[in-house]
């Protein structure tokens, strides 16, 4: 059996090809993919190239995907072929220190679909034994679309954070980013009861997204640090969500938090542009909360599903754009001119 697959073969040499489909063994699954999410990480590693990824070692990209369970092996249980699922792309060891306390996105032994073996831009993707016996595999209830299911890696990425800063009723957030991540921010914001959520961006046509997506979320194109001064008296947010990865963000991101506020560093900065001179004295005497977050656990995914599969928070709004395999390119072109939200490859 052959299929459409999109394989990396170096820097900017991207190809969609026919290929044998992936055989599986008794441990494994395979999963016909329905819908693949584009990401950051599948531009950066098309426009840089990626370790190990050659002309005689070319890898399928994309980590984030959902599907129908085609065929499992013998010795595969909890799983059978029809089910819709959708699946976590980290793949710990599962016996070190960080993976037996549920946090394998931390495991030094980390591989990832998409990433070190081949993911879901193509027609079909062999689910290793590992992913199978860990947890990675989640099944999607009807409601959850594929899309979505697609969708949840990076909204895992985000629960793991909203987490770590916390959001109560009656606060004031800020995100500076108007993707589909930051907007993932906003409506956990919203959720949790924040009074005003004030999103920033250098894209109109995203702030007119995230206008469309949720009317009260207050979008701002310039001049941040004044409306925010102007919608909190003053005081400044209670929470800051660099959802960019833009160095300077994270300096002026001190400066727009209030008093006991907390700052998240949601996205890493590009190789090189990673040391950021920070105005320690901000955090200091406005006793600020500085987190970082990366990456998400499985117990992340799980729980990402289940807000979207009750209702809690819709993500299907944050598709904005879809593909044929064969318009891969054309995807890429769209999410790096940062046109519309959340890009999906569909079969």
């Amino acid at each position: 059996m052959s299929m459409q697959a999109a394989r990396l073969y170096g820097k900017n040499d991207l190809r969609v090809e026919r290929i044998p489909a992936p055989e599986i063994n008794d441990d494994e699954i395979l999963l016909r993919v329905k819908a693949a999410a584009l990401c950051g990480t599948d531009y950066r590693m098309y426009s840089n190239g990626a370790a190990g990824v050659s002309a005689d070692n070319p890898l399928v990209l994309c980590h984030e995907f959902a599907g129908i369970i085609e065929e499992t092996g013998s010795r595969v249980s909890g799983y059978k072929a029809g089910q819709r699922v959708s699946i976590a792309p980290n793949i710990g060891c599962g016996i070190c220190d960080f993976c037996v306390s549920g946090n394998s996105h931390h495991c030094e032994k980390l591989t990832a679909l998409g990433v070190h073996m081949d993911g879901g831009f193509a027609e079909f993707v062999r689910i290793p034994k590992s992913a199978v016996q860990l947890g990675n595999v989640a099944v999607l209830d009807d409601s959850v679309s594929f899309e979505a299911g697609a969708a949840n890696e990076a909204f895992a990425c985000v629960i793991n954070a909203y987490e770590r800063y916390s959001v109560f009723p009656g606060d004031t957030v800020v995100i500076i980013g108007a993707g589909a991540i930051g907007i993932m921010h906003a409506k956990l914001a919203k959720m949790s009861g924040a009074a005003k959520i004030i999103i920033s961006d250098l894209s109109d046509e995203r702030l007119d997204e995230c206008s469309k997506i949720e009317p009260s979320f207050i979008t701002v194109n310039d001049d941040l640090h004044n409306r925010v001064m102007d919608e909190t008296n003053g005081k400044g947010a209670n929470v800051v969500v660099t959802a960019c990865s833009v160095a300077p963000v994270q300096q002026i991101a001190l400066t727009l938090a209030s008093i006991d506020g907390r700052v998240n560093f949601f996205g890493g900065l590009p190789k090189g542009k990673e040391n950021v001179e920070l105005d320690t004295n901000i955090i200091h005497y406005k006793q600020l909360i500085l987190t970082g977050t990366t990456r998400s656990s499985l117990w992340h995914y799980r729980r990402a599903l289940s807000f979207i599969s009750s209702g809690i928070v819709d993500i299907d709004p944050l598709v904005t754009h879809k593909y044929s395999i064969n318009e891969i390119h054309t995807a890429l072109d769209n999410m790096a001119s940062a046109a519309g939200l959340k890009h999906v490859i569909e079969f």
